[in-house]
Protein backbone atom coordinates (compact mmCIF):
# COMPACT_ATOMS: atom_id res chain seq x y z
CA UNK A 1 0.00 0.00 0.00
CA UNK A 2 1.22 3.49 -0.85
CA UNK A 3 0.45 6.34 1.51
CA UNK A 4 -1.16 9.63 0.50
CA UNK A 5 2.00 11.40 1.69
CA UNK A 6 4.07 9.48 -0.86
CA UNK A 7 1.71 10.40 -3.70
CA UNK A 8 1.66 14.03 -2.59
CA UNK A 9 5.47 14.11 -2.61
CA UNK A 10 5.55 12.69 -6.16
CA UNK A 11 3.05 15.29 -7.38
CA UNK A 12 4.92 18.14 -5.72
CA UNK A 13 8.29 16.94 -7.02
CA UNK A 14 7.04 16.81 -10.61
CA UNK A 15 5.45 20.25 -10.44
CA UNK A 16 8.49 21.88 -8.84
CA UNK A 17 10.89 20.18 -11.24
CA UNK A 18 8.85 21.38 -14.21
CA UNK A 19 8.74 24.95 -12.92
CA UNK A 20 12.48 25.01 -12.13
CA UNK A 21 13.41 23.60 -15.52
CA UNK A 22 11.19 26.11 -17.28
CA UNK A 23 12.77 28.99 -15.38
CA UNK A 24 16.33 27.97 -16.29
CA UNK A 25 15.91 27.24 -20.00
CA UNK A 26 14.63 29.58 -22.68
CA UNK A 27 11.42 28.33 -24.27
CA UNK A 28 11.58 26.93 -27.81
CA UNK A 29 8.72 26.19 -30.19
CA UNK A 30 10.00 22.82 -31.43
CA UNK A 31 7.14 20.46 -32.31
CA UNK A 32 6.83 17.13 -34.09
CA UNK A 33 7.07 16.74 -37.85
CA UNK A 34 4.93 13.84 -39.08
CA UNK A 35 6.13 14.06 -42.69
CA UNK A 36 4.03 12.00 -45.12
CA UNK A 37 2.46 9.79 -42.44
CA UNK A 38 -1.32 9.30 -42.51
CA UNK A 39 -1.57 7.85 -39.02
CA UNK A 40 0.61 8.67 -36.03
CA UNK A 41 -0.15 6.67 -32.91
CA UNK A 42 1.64 6.46 -29.56
CA UNK A 43 1.59 3.10 -27.74
CA UNK A 44 3.15 2.33 -24.38
CA UNK A 45 2.85 0.99 -20.87
CA UNK A 46 2.83 2.77 -17.52
CA UNK A 47 2.62 2.18 -13.81
CA UNK A 48 -0.13 4.21 -12.12
CA UNK A 49 -0.24 5.03 -8.41
CA UNK A 50 -3.80 6.03 -7.58
CA UNK A 51 -6.53 5.62 -4.93
CA UNK A 52 -7.62 2.00 -4.41
CA UNK A 53 -11.18 3.10 -5.20
CA UNK A 54 -12.94 6.43 -5.81
CA UNK A 55 -12.90 8.30 -2.52
CA UNK A 56 -10.29 6.05 -0.91
CA UNK A 57 -7.57 7.34 1.40
CA UNK A 58 -5.18 4.48 0.52
CA UNK A 59 -3.27 3.90 -2.72
CA UNK A 60 -1.99 1.11 -4.95
CA UNK A 61 0.11 0.72 -8.11
CA UNK A 62 -1.44 -0.71 -11.28
CA UNK A 63 0.19 -1.41 -14.67
CA UNK A 64 -1.80 -0.05 -17.63
CA UNK A 65 -1.38 0.19 -21.42
CA UNK A 66 -1.42 3.68 -22.95
CA UNK A 67 -2.83 4.62 -26.38
CA UNK A 68 -2.88 8.04 -28.05
CA UNK A 69 -3.78 8.94 -31.66
CA UNK A 70 -1.70 12.04 -32.49
CA UNK A 71 -2.54 12.48 -36.18
CA UNK A 72 -4.96 10.94 -38.69
CA UNK A 73 -5.41 11.81 -42.36
CA UNK A 74 -8.32 10.35 -44.37
CA UNK A 75 -8.38 11.28 -48.07
CA UNK A 76 -11.62 12.97 -49.07
CA UNK A 77 -12.57 13.64 -45.45
CA UNK A 78 -9.70 15.59 -43.94
CA UNK A 79 -7.03 15.42 -41.29
CA UNK A 80 -7.21 15.54 -37.52
CA UNK A 81 -4.21 17.08 -35.83
CA UNK A 82 -1.72 19.16 -37.79
CA UNK A 83 1.38 17.80 -39.50
CA UNK A 84 3.36 19.42 -36.73
CA UNK A 85 1.14 18.01 -33.98
CA UNK A 86 -0.74 21.31 -33.61
CA UNK A 87 -4.30 22.26 -34.48
CA UNK A 88 -7.52 20.30 -34.10
CA UNK A 89 -7.32 16.66 -33.09
CA UNK A 90 -9.83 13.87 -32.66
CA UNK A 91 -9.28 10.35 -31.47
CA UNK A 92 -10.50 7.48 -29.32
CA UNK A 93 -10.75 7.73 -25.55
CA UNK A 94 -10.74 4.71 -23.28
CA UNK A 95 -11.07 4.17 -19.55
CA UNK A 96 -11.01 1.26 -17.13
CA UNK A 97 -11.87 0.93 -13.45
CA UNK A 98 -11.04 -2.35 -11.76
CA UNK A 99 -13.47 -4.32 -9.63
CA UNK A 100 -14.28 -2.79 -6.25
CA UNK A 101 -14.44 -5.67 -3.79
CA UNK A 102 -15.94 -4.40 -0.53
CA UNK A 103 -14.32 -7.19 1.48
CA UNK A 104 -10.89 -5.78 0.60
CA UNK A 105 -11.58 -2.44 2.29
CA UNK A 106 -12.77 -2.04 5.86
CA UNK A 107 -14.42 1.30 5.05
CA UNK A 108 -16.67 -0.44 2.49
CA UNK A 109 -17.90 -3.31 4.67
CA UNK A 110 -21.58 -3.88 3.96
CA UNK A 111 -21.55 -2.51 0.41
CA UNK A 112 -22.15 -4.61 -2.69
CA UNK A 113 -19.17 -5.29 -4.94
CA UNK A 114 -18.89 -3.29 -8.18
CA UNK A 115 -17.56 -5.28 -11.13
CA UNK A 116 -14.90 -3.85 -13.45
CA UNK A 117 -16.12 -0.96 -15.60
CA UNK A 118 -15.01 -0.32 -19.19
CA UNK A 119 -15.26 3.01 -21.00
CA UNK A 120 -15.04 3.86 -24.70
CA UNK A 121 -15.64 7.14 -26.47
CA UNK A 122 -14.07 10.11 -28.20
CA UNK A 123 -11.61 12.88 -27.34
CA UNK A 124 -11.42 16.29 -29.01
CA UNK A 125 -8.72 18.90 -28.62
CA UNK A 126 -7.06 21.94 -30.09
CA UNK A 127 -3.39 22.75 -29.55
CA UNK A 128 -1.42 25.92 -30.12
CA UNK A 129 2.33 26.32 -29.57
CA UNK A 130 1.90 27.31 -25.93
CA UNK A 131 -1.55 26.02 -24.89
CA UNK A 132 -4.27 23.45 -25.52
CA UNK A 133 -7.89 22.75 -24.64
CA UNK A 134 -9.51 19.33 -24.69
CA UNK A 135 -12.59 17.35 -23.78
CA UNK A 136 -13.60 13.69 -23.79
CA UNK A 137 -16.84 11.76 -23.44
CA UNK A 138 -17.15 7.99 -22.98
CA UNK A 139 -19.88 5.43 -22.46
CA UNK A 140 -19.28 3.21 -19.44
CA UNK A 141 -20.50 -0.37 -19.16
CA UNK A 142 -19.90 -3.34 -16.90
CA UNK A 143 -19.96 -2.69 -13.16
CA UNK A 144 -21.27 0.84 -13.71
CA UNK A 145 -23.21 2.20 -16.67
CA UNK A 146 -23.67 5.71 -17.97
CA UNK A 147 -21.63 8.53 -19.47
CA UNK A 148 -18.35 9.91 -18.12
CA UNK A 149 -15.81 12.42 -19.35
CA UNK A 150 -13.53 15.31 -18.60
CA UNK A 151 -12.65 18.79 -19.82
CA UNK A 152 -9.43 20.68 -19.29
CA UNK A 153 -6.78 23.07 -20.54
CA UNK A 154 -3.00 23.20 -20.35
CA UNK A 155 -0.23 25.71 -20.66
CA UNK A 156 2.56 24.12 -22.72
CA UNK A 157 6.29 24.72 -22.47
CA UNK A 158 8.97 23.17 -24.69
CA UNK A 159 12.32 24.19 -23.15
CA UNK A 160 14.21 21.92 -25.58
CA UNK A 161 13.23 20.05 -28.76
CA UNK A 162 13.02 16.79 -26.75
CA UNK A 163 11.17 17.96 -23.63
CA UNK A 164 7.52 19.00 -23.32
CA UNK A 165 5.90 20.22 -20.10
CA UNK A 166 2.17 20.72 -19.54
CA UNK A 167 0.08 21.91 -16.60
CA UNK A 168 -3.48 23.11 -16.13
CA UNK A 169 -6.96 22.60 -14.65
CA UNK A 170 -9.11 19.51 -15.19
CA UNK A 171 -12.71 18.67 -14.26
CA UNK A 172 -14.54 15.34 -14.55
CA UNK A 173 -18.24 14.64 -14.92
CA UNK A 174 -20.54 11.60 -15.00
CA UNK A 175 -24.21 10.69 -15.37
CA UNK A 176 -26.36 9.82 -12.35
CA UNK A 177 -26.32 6.03 -12.86
CA UNK A 178 -22.54 5.98 -13.00
CA UNK A 179 -22.09 8.21 -9.96
CA UNK A 180 -24.61 6.23 -7.92
CA UNK A 181 -22.78 2.97 -8.67
CA UNK A 182 -19.62 4.24 -6.98
CA UNK A 183 -20.92 6.76 -4.44
CA UNK A 184 -24.48 5.68 -3.67
CA UNK A 185 -25.54 3.55 -0.68
CA UNK A 186 -28.82 1.63 -0.80
CA UNK A 187 -31.00 1.07 2.27
CA UNK A 188 -29.98 -2.61 2.28
CA UNK A 189 -26.29 -1.71 2.11
CA UNK A 190 -26.71 0.80 4.93
CA UNK A 191 -28.30 -1.87 7.09
CA UNK A 192 -25.54 -4.37 6.19
CA UNK A 193 -22.95 -1.81 7.32
CA UNK A 194 -24.65 -1.63 10.72
CA UNK A 195 -25.75 1.93 10.00
CA UNK A 196 -22.15 3.09 9.72
CA UNK A 197 -22.84 4.19 6.13
CA UNK A 198 -26.07 6.15 5.73
CA UNK A 199 -28.36 5.44 2.78
CA UNK A 200 -27.51 7.88 -0.02
CA UNK A 201 -28.73 8.40 -3.59
CA UNK A 202 -26.07 10.20 -5.64
CA UNK A 203 -26.93 12.31 -8.68
CA UNK A 204 -24.93 13.16 -11.79
CA UNK A 205 -22.86 16.21 -12.69
CA UNK A 206 -19.28 17.21 -12.03
CA UNK A 207 -17.54 14.68 -9.78
CA UNK A 208 -14.08 16.21 -9.32
CA UNK A 209 -11.97 19.26 -10.13
CA UNK A 210 -8.27 19.88 -9.79
CA UNK A 211 -4.96 20.35 -11.57
CA UNK A 212 -2.76 18.04 -13.63
CA UNK A 213 0.83 18.24 -14.87
CA UNK A 214 2.89 16.14 -17.25
CA UNK A 215 6.42 15.84 -18.56
CA UNK A 216 7.32 14.04 -21.79
CA UNK A 217 10.96 13.44 -22.77
CA UNK A 218 12.10 11.95 -26.07
CA UNK A 219 15.05 9.73 -25.13
CA UNK A 220 15.82 8.67 -28.72
CA UNK A 221 13.83 9.19 -31.91
CA UNK A 222 10.16 8.27 -31.30
CA UNK A 223 10.85 6.73 -27.85
CA UNK A 224 9.50 8.63 -24.85
CA UNK A 225 9.52 8.65 -21.06
CA UNK A 226 6.24 10.06 -19.75
CA UNK A 227 5.38 11.31 -16.25
CA UNK A 228 1.94 12.54 -15.17
CA UNK A 229 0.71 13.78 -11.80
CA UNK A 230 -2.59 15.20 -10.62
CA UNK A 231 -4.54 16.42 -7.63
CA UNK A 232 -8.33 16.36 -7.76
CA UNK A 233 -10.96 17.15 -5.14
CA UNK A 234 -14.21 15.21 -5.26
CA UNK A 235 -17.14 17.64 -5.68
CA UNK A 236 -20.88 17.69 -6.20
CA UNK A 237 -23.12 14.83 -5.11
CA UNK A 238 -20.12 12.51 -5.04
CA UNK A 239 -18.47 14.62 -2.33
CA UNK A 240 -21.52 14.26 -0.07
CA UNK A 241 -21.38 10.47 -0.19
CA UNK A 242 -20.78 8.60 3.11
CA UNK A 243 -18.22 6.55 1.15
CA UNK A 244 -16.12 9.68 0.66
CA UNK A 245 -16.70 10.75 4.28
CA UNK A 246 -15.19 7.41 5.36
CA UNK A 247 -12.23 7.94 3.00
CA UNK A 248 -10.86 11.19 1.54
CA UNK A 249 -12.23 13.78 -0.88
CA UNK A 250 -8.66 14.70 -1.89
CA UNK A 251 -7.38 12.36 -4.59
CA UNK A 252 -3.82 12.18 -5.93
CA UNK A 253 -2.36 10.17 -8.80
CA UNK A 254 1.06 9.66 -10.38
CA UNK A 255 1.90 7.81 -13.61
CA UNK A 256 5.32 6.91 -15.02
CA UNK A 257 5.77 5.04 -18.28
CA UNK A 258 7.45 4.59 -21.63
CA UNK A 259 5.95 4.76 -25.11
CA UNK A 260 6.82 4.50 -28.79
CA UNK A 261 5.43 6.63 -31.61
CA UNK A 262 4.44 4.70 -34.74
CA UNK A 263 4.11 6.48 -38.10
CA UNK A 264 2.09 4.76 -40.83
CA UNK A 265 1.67 5.76 -44.49
CA UNK A 266 -1.77 4.28 -45.22
CA UNK A 267 -2.86 5.97 -48.44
Amino acid sequence: MITRTTISACVLTLLLASAAHAADIEETTAVSDYGDSDLVIDLGVAGVASPEYMGSDSYSITPLPTVSVEYLNIPGIGSFGGKDGLGFSIGPSFGYTGKRDASDHRALNGLDDVDATYEAGIKLGYEWNAAEVYGAARYAFGGAEGFVGEVGANAILRPTPTLELKAGPIARFASADYVDSYFGVSAAESAASGGRLSAYDAGGGFTSAGVAASARYEVVSDWFVNADASYEKIVGDAADSPIVAAGDENQFSFKLGVSHRFRLDLF
